[in-house]
């Protein structure tokens, strides 16, 4: 039987059990459906698998303040920025894998193979179904423009997810360009950002804007809510992917790296490997209502729905390089 050490990270002085064959898995992501992955793991290679959950900036810095003597064999967090913040701070080391090069698609792994996507989610515009698709909205770009009369509900700037977003944009455009962007979107902004992605759908489903901009799964929670006003709201609106017709929609991930001071390195690598598969990819993308990154990977989620459309090439890992003129970029236009 798997035996699971699942530690709060705010347990800092409890240390995972020392055993023959194990792993150690830091984890910012929380969902029951991942025991059976980890059981599943340990029945077929011997390998334990330890969990020290929490959020991804207290495990990072949890990983830092323990240095070369952390346990750490693996740190998965949420967002490309974030993916490179851990980059930036020496978590990750570099792994060299045929199997993840030949599954995963290059732009969703790190150049120097520091980090590894496991589940993607589209940032996409939505629209309110009654008022029907807006004439004249199909790209990112569009959300800027003057002359179409339409309001947008957006997070803040700070938010990580508009972080990427932007990061993007000045990949693709330049810094000026992107300042512009923004600076066009706040002036067509029905209301000073507030509330995460859900409020954006909810603002939207109750016609305070136009438009709303929001990450593909927090719809996916919605209309598989035991809530009945959930549901109703994931009814009423509707996604645009946007810039289908050029360099593609915006994904961000979850992603995984080896930690540079692993001490189980070799079952670290296994165990990536392994949640590439085609079983536990099925299982990551429906339990959180995001895509599998390996693909041809059956989904049964309400995403499956929602899974033909083109993805930017741009690379992960270039949200966190620009990701600094990114958030200039935001506050130059003097973005909310």
């Amino acid at each position: 039987m798997l035996r699971f050490a699942t530690v709060s990270v705010m347990a800092l002085a409890t240390a995972l059990p020392a055993l023959a064959q194990e792993v150690n898995l830091y984890s910012g992501r929380h969902y029951d459906t991942d025991l059976v992955i980890y059981e599943r793991f340990t029945e077929e290679t011997g390998i334990e698998v330890n969990i020290l959950d929490g959020s991804g900036d207290e495990l990072q810095a949890r990983i830092e303040a323990e240095g070369a003597n952390s346990p750490a064999d693996l740190f998965w967090t949420v967002d490309g920025g974030r993916l490179h913040r851990a980059v930036e701070a020496g978590i990750f080391q570099p792994v060299e894998s045929d199997v993840l090069n030949e599954r995963i698609p290059a732009d969703l792994r790190h150049p120097d193979g520091l980090f590894y996507s496991l589940t993607s989610r589209a940032r996409v515009i939505y629209y309110n179904a009654d008022a029907g698709m807006p004439d004249g909205v199909t790209t990112y770009e569009d959300l800027a423009r003057d002359d179409l009369g339409l309001e947008v509900c957006i997070r803040t700037s700070s938010n990580i997810y508009n972080v990427s977003l932007m990061a993007e944009m000045v990949h693709v455009h330049g810094e000026e360009e992107a300042q512009a962007w923004a600076e066009g979107l706040k002036g067509n902004l029905a209301r000073d950002p507030q509330g995460g992605d859900t409020d954006q759908l909810r603002a939207l489903a109750a016609g305070e804007c136009d438009l709303a901009v929001a990450n593909t799964y927090y719809w996916g929670r919605l209309q598989t809510s035991a809530n009945p006003a959930d549901r109703e709201v994931a009814a009423k609106v509707l996604p645009i992917f946007p810039n289908q017709d050029g360099r593609g929609t915006h994904v961000n991930v979850s992603g995984i790296g080896v930690v540079a001071n692993a001490p189980n390195r070799d079952n670290a690598v296994q165990f990536i490997e392994y949640l590439t598969s085609p079983f536990v990819q099925s299982i990551l993308a429906d339990s959180n209502n995001e895509y599998p990154v390996v693909e041809d990977t059956v989904i049964s989620g309400p995403m499956r729905d929602w899974n033909d459309f083109k993805r930017s090439d741009t690379n992960i890992a270039d949200y966190g390089t620009n990701q600094a003129a990114a958030i200039a970029a935001w506050d130059r236009a003097a973005f909310p």
